[in-house]
């Protein structure tokens, strides 16, 4: 998979590129956890929904926030990180011209920059949230949630616990127009941690295969 530099708003961003033969494929970008935590574009859990997207036929980014490995700039609260995500998605549809699908992904932090992205970028017709964090970060912006997604967490989380979860759900299914499906992984932890990853990615793929031949938002 070719690794790819492209241009951010603080310098470089670093990222994996993985193209479909098709040139109208589907795009997807996956948006990795909290950079002063360790969260890298190699999270298991990114690097999984990475593959699992590619196998359902999508031309994949994912990449390295700012100020993580070969990425330029530093940490920037969540502010800079949305316009780096920004940035690697001009990046994705510059590549990929005719894609009439545009998906973003994100896990923990990731999770809660791609719905912001959605807010921005009215061609986004899908998400998936993985564990966000919504006992951290406020997620009130999103009024209304411009498109239909998969919100997926661990009923054993305990770094974003499920009764906050499930407290953006309500708020988010209350909105006409779009549906937002929630999925909980008996068991699981924050980071999926075996035998939890196969299910969760399971999760993901079945609901995105059935988007996808809905062609619906």
């Amino acid at each position: 998979m070719p690794e790819v530099i492209f241009p951010g708003p603080e310098g470089r961003l670093e990222g994996r590129y993985h193209p479909q033969k098709e040139s109208d494929a589907p795009i997807a970008i996956i948006l990795h956890p909290h950079p002063q935590f360790g969260g890298t574009m190699n999270n298991k859990v990114v690097y999984n929904l990475h593959y699992a997207f590619y196998k359902m036929g999508f031309t994949v980014l994912r990449f390295n926030f700012r100020g993580v490995g070969r990425s330029q700039g530093e940490y920037d609260q969540g502010v800079g990180e949305l316009s780096d995500a920004a940035s690697a998605l001009d990046y994705l549809q510059s590549m990929n011209n005719n894609s009439k699908h545009c998906w973003v992904a994100g896990f923990s932090f990731g999770a809660w920059i791609g719905m912001q992205l959605l807010m921005r970028r009215p061609e986004i017709t899908g998400f998936i949230s993985v564990s966000p964090p919504a006992n951290m970060y406020d997620f009130s912006f999103l009024a209304p949630c411009p498109s239909s997604g998969l919100i997926v967490n661990g009923t054993g989380d305990r770094v974003a616990p499920p009764a906050d979860t499930a407290t953006l759900v309500g708020k988010l299914a209350e909105q006409k127009g779009i549906t937002v499906t929630h999925e909980e992984i008996e068991g699981a932890d924050h980071f999926f941690q075996e035998p939890y990853m196969d299910p969760m990615i399971d999760t993901v793929s079945t609901y995105v295969k059935r988007r996808l031949t809905e062609n619906s938002r």
